[in-house]
């Protein structure tokens, strides 16, 4: 026989289908030793179940809610209302009436409860979905109960729970509302209790708001709270407020507002004793549940006891291991511009790529472990003279942990990540590097570039004979290659001769002649940039293009698995198939977010590039590549003249022409080839790529996998196995690809600390207006234009003029600058990927402008000052 009530003595985790997450984590807290929880039980989802099952009415609206969308909001009203309604109107069986009778009757029937919503899908480790469905607190008398527990059944249908459920992605069908029914305290204070600070995620800051009377005073925002913060069994920080109102059980049922006597309104509610009394309760409930906890609790007779508890779904997660130490992390997505989460297969190549470095795995993604850097005085110099480079917000952060002198001092000392001993960099770059500079040869960025070539050829035709765990042993040894390339002494050496050269002609011409960021223009329209080339190159594919109506109109509905042979058949196909088949063998392997090894590349997705082309046909005339690279170099070669002519005027002028002359030299042949080693780390990641799909097609030709791209939820040395034995438990791909669907939705922070909190940096700029959005200069100028805000590559309607704001940008992000006037990004510095190009295309742009895609707002008119650094949003 079904029961339709469960009293807390026999609920656990294990109920939380019946009882809904507020439910099972109540029954969870009744069985913690020292833990006062408010005598109650659940109606269960079976009562739930029951009442709708056979309520045609209810199912046709349903059928109707799911196939709205999630921005017809007024539909969505409209329909909710009516479900609600239909919940409201039906009647609960006698039966179930009659179980949820006895249970009163055993708790007392004169009592007062406290009527709760626990719906199946809130309280999650992962998700809160806290205070979508209704509570009803001091309802008194059963037929008041019975009709309560109906309006939090229907409450299961309000628009802000319905919204919601449509934003996670949940079915409406699939979830089911408990409702609890608890004895009433009726306390003289009561709060809620953070067991990991809310605001700086740091686990070991416990924190605890408290009010007078019921916690709906400060759930409301009726009141501010008193707030105490709790470090490790000491109080560490209190805010007393002034609290003028409080929410009191009514006499005849209900709640209501009274106002707090003059005298009460300023006093500490909880003594300093009671406040680590609670604490010590917060940390129970914590090493109960194994994860930080939100904690709703009351204060009755001076006796604590807890009304709800959930896990906090907002914090960050921390890097395993080194338990008991105090650690900082780097987050390394904010070093190579990619925020996103990336998948298994991904994260373990990024690993052994970078095994000199201590890489930690957290939320999907890559952090370094900076601990030794920063507790050795050397160490931290060396960390704060480069972190600036890529992301002056990281180096902020860093600052103001330096600055916390007793962290600091927790530290423990250690091998330092950032040195120059790897490789044998520490004597051979600074040798190349001057070799380059004082011979002024050129030829070497071609050599490098030949060299790398062949090597890929090579690769290729070796790769293709090779399988099975074989292949795996290849790829290890191919690895030592690849590391030639990026740590090549004399291909750094001519990179940092370019970063030279534009050093030193920002610095001199400021000093000489006030001109700030002169480098930016002289960076327009050089030689050897393979990814401002890119963006280039797709201008003459919209050349070949533009004649043929049949092929732009097949654009509009191109598939993928098809899209060559499609081509074909078209008038003018061939011509275009070739066109997009040479710009894919140059280009093919890049992709956003093309550090994960499983993402998708143009050259698997060909009509990724569509978009980009159509964008070029409507907003450039014919030959527009060789314009735009023209007049790009002729703004530069103005600007050499300029400067050259107006040097000669100065004291000295001879003497600073002729060094800034070579700077200029050294700069438009060097300055390019920085983008060139990232295209050479990817071109070998696309070639181990095909090879392992292919034993992925095996595994799936074997029945070992559903499908291929399975894989990329297994580690490198993982799949290595799979392939050797041919079996897979495939539980693992399922649980990774629900934990990766989590990550998804996680912000990682810059800073990490062992302790959970996220360090923030902060910009002050000197020149920046009132209400402008601060930011880092990265390339001059200043334009206005329409903000387009733009979330992913794919899914940007970029017109000509447009300025790009986004979170950051990768080389495939290149395309779409071609059309665009100006960017921001949250992400970045002077030397990242979109800062080079933004130079070399003209562009103004500020990156580092902390949530710039939630405070500008798309089709905003905006200003972006490249030269100073923000953004005002006209």
């Amino acid at each position: 026989m079904c029961s339709y009530v469960l009293g807390f003595d026999k609920i656990d985790h294990t109920k939380r289908g019946s009882t809904g997450g507020k439910g099972a984590n109540l029954g969870e807290c009744w069985r913690i030793k020292g833990v006062r929880v408010p005598e109650g039980f659940c109606v269960t989802t079976e009562a739930y179940k029951r009442m709708i099952g056979q309520n045609q009415v209810y199912h046709a609206l349903l059928d109707q809610l799911s196939s709205l969308q999630m921005d017809d909001k007024e539909r969505v009203s409209q329909i909710s209302g009516k479900i609600r309604k239909v919940i409201k109107g039906v009647a609960i069986s006698p039966d179930i009436a009659g179980e949820i009778a006895q249970s009163l009757s055993q708790l007392g029937k004169e009592h007062a409860y406290a009527v709760r919503s626990s719906a199946t899908a809130e309280d999650l480790p992962t998700a809160s979905f806290a205070g979508q469905q209704d509570t009803y607190l001091n309802i008194i008398g059963k037929e008041e109960i019975l009709k309560h527990i109906s309006k939090c059944w229907a409450s299961l249908f309000t628009d802000r729970a319905v919204i919601y459920r449509m934003q996670n992605g949940l079915d409406h069908r699939q979830v089911y509302l408990s409702v609890i029914i608890q004895r009433m305290v009726f306390p003289q204070a009561s709060g809620v209790l953070f067991t990991a600070d809310p605001v700086t995620s740091n686990r070991k800051v416990l924190t605890i708001d408290a009010g007078f009377g019921l916690g709906e005073a400060l759930v409301s925002g009726l009141v501010s709270a008193d707030h105490y913060n709790v470090r490790m069994g000491k109080i560490v920080d209190k805010t007393i407020s002034t609290k003028k109102w409080a929410v009191y059980a009514s006499k005849d049922g209900g709640t209501e507002e009274r106002k707090i006597e003059p005298h009460r309104q300023n006093r500490q509610i909880l003594t300093d004793e009671q406040i680590l009394e609670l604490a010590v309760i917060g940390r129970k409930i914590e090493a109960h549940f194994s994860c930080p906890q939100d904690i709703e609790w009351c204060l009755v007779d001076d006796q604590f006891y807890i009304v709800q508890s959930r896990p906090i779904t907002t914090l960050y997660p921390i890097p395993d291991g080194d338990e008991g130490q105090s650690r900082v992390y780097l987050s390394m997505g904010h070093q190579q511009m990619m925020t996103d989460p990336i998948k298994p297969l991904g994260m373990s190549f990024f690993q052994v790529l970078s095994e000199d470095y201590p890489l930690r795995k957290a939320g999907g993604r890559l952090f370094v472990d900076l601990t030794h850097d920063l507790a050795s005085p050397i160490g931290r110099k060396i960390v704060l003279s480069t972190m600036g480079k890529n992301d002056r917000l990281t180096k902020s952060a860093i600052v103001r942990l330096v600055q916390r002198k007793d962290f600091m001092k927790s530290l423990p000392r250690g091998k330092r990540v950032l040195s120059m001993k790897r490789e044998g960099l520490s004597w051979r770059l600074p040798v190349h590097m001057v070799k380059t500079y004082l011979s002024h040869d050129t030829g070497i960025v071609q050599d490098l570039i030949f060299n790398n070539e062949e090597s890929v050829r090579s690769l290729q035709q070796r790769i293709t004979a090779i399988s099975g765990d074989e292949l795996f042993a290849f790829i290890l040894e191919d690895f030592k290659e690849l590391k030639e390339i990026l740590y090549n002494p004399r291909s750094l050496g001519a990179i940092l001769v370019g970063v030279h050269a534009a050093s030193w002609i920002n610095r001199n011409m400021e000093k000489w002649l006030g001109e700030k960021n002169a480098a930016d223009t002289l960076s327009q329209s050089v030689s050897n940039n393979v990814t401002s080339e890119m963006g280039l190159a797709l201008l003459d594919v919209a050349d070949v293009v533009r004649p043929y109506p049949a092929v732009i109109q097949y654009f509009h509905h191109a598939s993928d698995e098809t899209f060559f042979e499609d081509l074909a058949k078209l008038e003018g196909g061939r011509a275009v198939r070739n066109s997009i088949q040479a710009y894919l063998k140059k280009y093919g392997m890049r992709c956003p977010g093309e550090i994960d090894i499983t993402n998708p590349r143009w050259s698997e997705q060909p009509t990724a590039l569509i978009p980009m082309i159509l964008r070029n046909i409507k907003n450039f005339e014919p030959h527009a590549r060789r314009v735009k690279f023209e007049r790009g170099r002729l703004e530069a070669e103005q600007k050499e003249q300029q400067l050259l002519s107006r040097l000669k005027e100065l004291p000295g002028g001879k003497r600073k022409v002729k060094k800034t002359k070579k700077m200029i030299h050294l700069l438009r042949h060097f300055i390019g080839y920085r983008e060139y080693p990232k295209y050479a780390f990817i071109q070998r990641y696309f070639i181990y790529k095909q090879a392992l799909l292919k034993e992925a097609a095996n595994l799936v030709q074997k029945g070992v996998i559903p499908e291929k791209e399975d894989v990329y939820y297994l580690s490198f040395e993982e799949l290595r196995e799979v392939v050797r034995t041919n079996r897979l438990d495939n539980a693992i791909i399922t649980e990774r690809k629900e934990e990766y669907a989590v990550y998804e939705k996680l912000k990682p922070p810059r800073i990490l600390t062992s302790e959970g909190e996220c360090i923030t940096g902060e910009l002050n700029n000197k020149h920046v207006p009132r209400g402008a959005l601060t930011g880092i200069p990265v390339s001059s100028g200043i334009i206005e234009g329409r903000a387009r805000v733009v979330s992913k590559m794919e899914e940007a309607n970029i017109d000509e003029g447009d300025i790009l704001v986004t979170t950051s940008t990768d080389p495939s992000w290149t395309p779409l600058f071609v059309s665009i006037k100006g960017f921001v990004t949250e992400v970045g510095g002077v030397m990242t990927h979109g800062s080079v190009i933004a130079r070399e295309y003209g562009l103004p742009a500020v990156v580092g402008v902390e949530n710039a895609t939630k405070q500008v707002q798309d089709g905003q008119r905006i200003r972006v000052n490249g030269t100073e650094g923000y953004v005002e949003i006209l």
